[in-house]
């Protein structure tokens, strides 16, 4: 009888081909969604119920009034601390820098709810937002390397916890996650051309 052995090798940032980069985002969303929805079922929770609209538009303040700022916040924290501190391995500089803007549209709607939707939305009704949080940094495992992007990750995680219970829909943290995703994606998707427009 023959023996399997499934071998696992380590991939450095730089030796990822965009197609590969992209596979790689779009398969561990899709098993954060299978994961969530199933999680949310296990729960006996609807989870169209949970993504539906709500009647009034005050998660857009929570929502916006987080991502803006967690934006300052990040822009101060770009500043003073040491750029190699922030380093998360070339990722979303890889991700972004060369992506067409509906691409960024995209990315950044389909991460934040696949994600909210897990970590908000099934996670956080099981263990509260401080162990959500403590999870959501530890997934994060880009940044682990470097202390301060791995409290920031789980402050911003903290944050999104809250302000999913202050407004009660998973829309306020969807749409300040992908509000987020899609102004940082943005800012390295344009200044990249104007670093290229310079040389």
């Amino acid at each position: 009888m023959k023996k399997f052995k499934i071998k696992i090798k380590k991939i450095e940032p730089h030796q990822l081909t965009d197609r590969l980069l992209l596979i790689n985002l779009y398969l561990t969303q899709a098993i954060t969604l299978v994961v969530a929805l199933v999680w949310i079922l296990f729960q006996q929770r609807n989870p169209i119920k949970l993504l539906a609209l709500p009647q009034d538009g005050n998660f857009a303040l929570w929502g916006l009034g987080l991502a803006m700022t967690m934006l300052v916040i990040d822009l101060i924290l770009s500043r003073v601390v040491p750029e190699n501190s922030m380093d998360d391995g070339g990722i979303n500089e890889m991700l972004f820098r060369n992506r067409p803007v509906w691409h960024i549209v995209l990315i950044a709607f389909i991460v934040s709810v696949c994600e909210e939707l897990l970590f908000r939305g099934a996670i956080q009704h099981a263990f509260g937002p401080y162990w959500t949080s403590i999870l959501f940094a530890v997934i994060h495992v880009r940044y682990l390397r470097h202390w301060i992007p791995t409290g920031w990750v789980f402050l911003s995680s903290y944050g999104l916890g809250y302000i999913y219970l202050e407004s009660g829909t998973l829309w306020a943290p969807i749409m300040c996650h992908f509000l987020i995703d899609l102004i940082s994606g943005m800012v390295i998707r344009f200044r990249r051309k104007e670093d290229n427009e310079r040389a």
